[in-house]
């Protein structure tokens, strides 16, 4: 009888996780349905451009919400969150590159010799490389087995994560010419995410 009330509730737990995993990952396909129902429908007046903006708006979203799983983990006391935060990385990498295709592909026709000279000449699309780059090993090595082959690298290698948010909210702001309402909301968020884990390593200290 021990026994069963032990195992009980372990097992509802992982079930509620199981659930909630499957409904975030229907979350985080939601953006891209929406946006290719827009395009379909005709409702975009240029269909590359608001791909172009949502996959990039998303990649951000995301980005960010892979970084709030562990202060959140911290504040809550709950393990959930960083069980989920593998998922949020993947989409955001999922996001980014779709991001890049439709720049490549859509927007300029495999044309590499000017994509190019895009990425030398204009810092925000520097930027943005640098960004998808970064995020390419980290895709790459997000399962069990690169774990247990990196070890302790593992950690290190993903701590790029950090710049990678960085360049990403730079990319954003310097591709905005006017209004930087978002991209200084992005920013904001990004600070506070950053700044939380500082304070914590201070006292840690």
């Amino acid at each position: 009888m021990t026994t069963l009330r032990m195992k009980t509730p372990a097992s509802a737990a992982d079930r509620r996780l199981a659930i909630g995993k499957a409904l975030l990952f229907i979350a985080c396909l939601l953006p891209l349905a929406r946006a290719a129902w827009i395009v379909l429908s005709g409702e975009a007046v240029n269909p590359v451009e608001f791909i172009t903006r949502s996959t990039g708006t998303w990649t951000l979203v995301w980005l960010l919400a892979t970084l709030s799983m562990t202060p959140l983990r911290r504040l809550s006391g709950q393990a959930w969150p960083l069980k989920c935060r593998r998922m949020l990385g993947l989409f955001a990498f999922f996001y980014a590159s779709l991001h890049f295709t439709t720049y490549v592909w859509l927007d300029q026709f495999f044309d590499w010799p000017h994509i190019l000279k895009d990425i030398v000449k204009r810092p925000f699309i520097t930027v943005g490389f640098a960004a998808i780059v970064l995020m390419s090993p980290l895709a790459l090595t997000s399962t069990q087995g690169w774990m247990r082959r990196l070890k302790r690298s593992w950690g290190k290698l993903h701590r790029l994560v950090y710049p990678v948010a960085i360049l990403a909210v730079t990319h954003y702001w310097w591709l905005v010419k006017k209004d930087i309402t978002q991209p200084l909301i992005y920013a904001a968020a990004l600070a506070l995410l950053l700044g939380l884990r500082l304070w914590w390593r201070a006292r840690k200290a």
